[in-house]
C-alpha cells in the first residue's frame, strides 16, 4: 500500500514514468545484471580478488549482497560464508556499500588469513 501523508488521507502515488524513462531504467538494470554475472564468473575463475572487490567495489555492485558475491568465491559454500558473516558481525542481507569500514575492514583481514 502506498504511503499516506498527513494533510491527506489518499495514498501518494508514485511519479507517472514514461515509455521513454521505463527504457532507459530497464536498459540500466540488465546492464547491471549482465556486469555482475561477469562479475561472479571471474570471483570463481579466479581471474577477480574478492578483497579488492571489497576495497575498491565498482558503482555496479554497491547494492549487490555480500553474501552472494562471497558464495561466487571458490570453496565458499553457505555454511562457510554465513559463518564468515556472523564472525564479523554482518547481517547476510547486507549489500556491499553499505558495509561500514569496520566491517569491510575485518572482513577483508579474514578472508586474506584463509
Amino acid at each position: 500500500m502506498p504511503p499516506v501523508t498527513e494533510s491527506t488521507s489518499k495514498p501518494v502515488a508514485a511519479p507517472e514514468r514514461s515509455l521513454v524513462q521505463r527504457m532507459e531504467a530497464l536498459q540500466r538494470a540488465n546492464d547491471i545484471r549482465s556486469r555482475r554475472a561477469q562479475l561472479k564468473r571471474d570471483l570463481k575463475a579466479g581471474r577477480t580478488s574478492i578483497a579488492d572487490l571489497l576495497l575498491d567495489p565498482p558503482d555496479y555492485v554497491q547494492t549487490a549482497k555480500v553474501f552472494d558475491l562471497l558464495l561466487a568465491v571458490p570453496k565458499y559454500g553457505r555454511v562457510k560464508v554465513t559463518k564468515i558473516l556472523s564472525l564479523c558481525r554482518i547481517s547476510p542481507s547486507k549489500t556491499l556499500g553499505g558495509l561500514s569500514e569496520r566491517q569491510r575492514g575485518e572482513l577483508v583481514a579474514l578472508l586474506q588469513r584463509r
